[in-house]
């Protein structure tokens, strides 16, 4: 009995241990990583690059490996953020694994993380602008809620929000608004960026209210975006916290 126990053990330890590209691909299909770190209090699961790798039918999705200072010094940031959320949470919106590399792009068009919630998995790019990287970070986690709960988001309640002048384009890489930079005149939108499309405006709102990068205003069109994305929060989780 102790021999058998003994092992269990053993191999568990070597699958731990031991884990190579091949064995973390066919869990998240996502090739060229070793683990970073498996064992964290809201359980995520950290992974980084060892090479280059490319994804997606059409291979358009690519990103490089980066270096040990870069992985250690950007995963202390990225868990810290991470960490206000809790297991319970994460299990709802279906995120698991954290993915890190650098020059994250898609189609050439650089992004700063790739969310895919069917996947469970976020894919963060470590160099992305270090001005803009923590709100980033929920921004693309606020992506990965959308797309499980996309019946709550309703793009069309949203879109009544706005002036009737107002029109988002088509697609987020179709508009040329890409500015990140706060207003200090929000006249219902957050950042340049919000103006592209919908559910990148709900990003940006999400993610200046979790790390409270806003002021409290008399812009009424933001505040009924905020009271939205508060209220369908709330929903998901009675007892998340902005």
């Amino acid at each position: 009995m102790f021999m058998k126990i003994f092992k269990l053990i053993l191999i568990s330890f070597f699958f731990i241990t031991s884990a190579n590209s091949n064995s973390i691909y066919n869990l998240i299909k996502i090739p060229n990583l070793e683990i970073y770190k498996l064992k964290t209090p809201n359980k995520l699961k950290y992974f980084y690059a060892t090479k280059p790798f490319r994804l997606g039918v059409h291979k358009n999705i690519s990103c490089i490996n980066s270096d040990t200072k870069t992985y250690n010094e950007k995963y202390q940031i990225i868990s810290k953020n991470l960490s206000r959320y809790s297991k319970k949470f994460l299990r709802k919106i279906n995120l698991k694994y954290i993915v890190m590399c650098e020059n994250l792009s898609i189609s050439g068009i650089n992004t700063a993380g790739i969310p895919d919630h069917l996947m469970k998995t976020l894919i963060i790019d470590l160099k992305f602008n270090e001005k803009y990287f923590e709100r980033v970070i929920h921004h693309e986690l606020f992506h990965i809620i959308n797309d499980s709960f996309k019946d709550l988001f309703d793009e069309n309640e949203w879109k009544k929000f706005n002036k009737p002048s107002f029109k988002y384009a088509d697609c987020s890489t179709c508009s040329k608004k890409l500015g990140l930079d706060t207003y200090t005149n929000t006249n219902g939108f957050f950042t340049e960026y919000s103006m592209t499309i919908p559910s990148e405006d709900m990003a940006e709102v999400y993610s200046h209210l979790i790390t409270g990068n806003y002021k409290i205003s008399d812009d009424e069109i933001l505040n009924k975006k905020i009271k939205f994305i508060k209220d369908k929060l709330k929903e998901i989780d009675n007892t998340f916290v902005f």
